[in-house]
């Protein structure tokens, strides 16, 4: 059998990628430390304890600080004793994670139901009330509290009677685990499990037989990996518009240069065709002078 502690977060819903919809529950899973292994011939019975989330220093006792130090790992706020055969394969500073249920298995979960105050026999135990006319008197109250004869000078024992109601150890019998995480410190549980938010509880394996086929729970849907890819995909898109937008800014400086260019040695070419008329015009009056010299 194994066991391992965590805290109940609530509930959500998830969804298989052919559609099928699991309301689970969200048991926060941080790794166990081993802070104690009990054997048979020292305590009595073979266990181990482990701890869960750190504890200040400041917050420590003496006889705290000598236990955690005795096992060589930092103080721990929540402290529980773990049974089963499987777990008696640990050693003390060794962390017992989320991955030790796997999809599919079928575990009992262990709670401190909610307390719901003093409540009377109806709302306690679900018992029946009276008749709702005004005449009746008697509408919410205990019933009889008679023996039948066999000892009227007081109550039996197991009578159900108002009381205290809730906040009492509760288990859930037979709950689908439908996803683990490691990574992530995590169980997902179908179904309710007792206790109130931020609660601790247990999760072992079923205690009871399991007959028949097991149960195959459909591939969830990666929500983060489709997040993921949307992110690339747009990271992708964006450095594509952002090189093609490089490429037409470098084009339109090319443009432009070329353009300078073209018009640079049009001006070059106009300054030389001048350069070259020029004498050409200066010798043509020099060349009528002497013709009318003549004439006269």
């Amino acid at each position: 059998m194994k066991e391992i502690i965590g805290r109940k977060m609530g509930m959500t819903e998830v969804f298989a990628k052919d559609g099928k919809m699991y309301a689970v529950t969200v048991i926060e899973v941080l790794p166990n430390v081993v802070t104690q292994v009990k054997t048979v011939e020292k305590d009595g019975y073979a266990a181990i304890q482990v701890g869960i989330e750190e504890k200040k220093e400041s917050k420590v006792n003496s006889a705290e600080r000598g236990h955690f130090k005795k096992a060589g790992v930092p103080a721990k706020k929540v402290l529980h004793e773990l049974k089963g055969d499987e777990m008696a394969a640990y050693n003390v500073g060794d962390q017992i994670k989320a991955d030790i249920f796997q999809a599919g298995d079928i575990v009992d979960v262990i709670g401190v139901s909610k307390g719901r105050g003093y409540a009377g026999t109806v709302k306690r135990w679900g018992h029946k009330i009276g008749p709702k006319g005004h005449g009746s008197g008697y509408h919410r109250g205990q019933g009889s509290f008679a023996n039948n004869g066999r000892n009227n000078a007081r109550v039996i024992p197991g009578k159900l009677m108002s009381g205290h109601h809730g906040n009492l150890s509760s288990t859930i019998l037979n709950q689908l685990v439908v996803e683990t995480s490691a990574e992530k410190n995590y169980i997902l549980v179908r179904g309710s499990v007792p206790g109130a938010k931020k609660s601790i509880v247990v999760v072992r394996s079923a205690i009871k037989a399991q007959l028949g086929q097991k149960e195959k729970v459909h591939e969830l849907v990666d929500y983060e990996a489709a997040a993921r890819a949307a992110e690339e995909a747009r990271k992708a898109e964006e450095k594509a518009r952002k090189a093609a937008e490089e490429a037409a800014r470098l084009a339109a400086i090319e443009a432009k240069k070329a353009e300078e260019e073209a018009k640079k040695a049009a001006e070059e070419a106009a300054k030389q065709a001048a350069a070259q008329e020029a004498p050409v015009a200066e010798e043509a009056p020099k060349a009528e002078a002497p013709a009318e010299e003549k004439g006269e």
